[in-house]
């Protein structure tokens, strides 16, 4: 059974810090890339950050210039720094991992809360 399973949220003030982890189950052979979405109350979801398994990356332009992705050393995992929190940073935050399986597929984690606020 596929898991993608996230850590790291928290809540903390604006203007600070918070780096989430995400780790899948999925071979490092079938994964084509991973990222984070968030969602906030009453909105819909939307992308935050992507990164390719050739390492491109892409970024909302909400968050460019603050928040990094990036691959963990085993390739099966992801990381997102995010700094210089905003208000409208707080949602629950999910990653996801698009994959082969017999066609293109994709994964969900269960979600972390992300709450910035003083």
């Amino acid at each position: 059974q596929v898991q993608v399973v996230e850590s790291g949220g928290g809540l903390v003030q604006p203007g600070g810090s918070l780096r989430l982890s995400c780790a899948t189950s999925i071979s490092i052979f079938s994964i084509k890339g991973m990222g984070w979405y968030r969602q906030a109350p009453g909105k819909q979801r939307e992308l935050v950050a992507a990164i390719t398994s050739g390492g491109t990356t892409n970024y909302a332009e909400s968050v460019k210039g603050r928040f990094a992705i990036s691959r963990g050393t085993a390739q099966n995992s992801v990381y997102l720094q995010m700094n210089n929190l905003l208000p409208e940073d707080t949602a629950v935050y999910y990653c996801n991992v698009d994959y082969s399986d017999y066609g293109p597929s994709r994964a969900w984690g269960q979600g972390t809360q992300v709450t910035v606020s003083s």
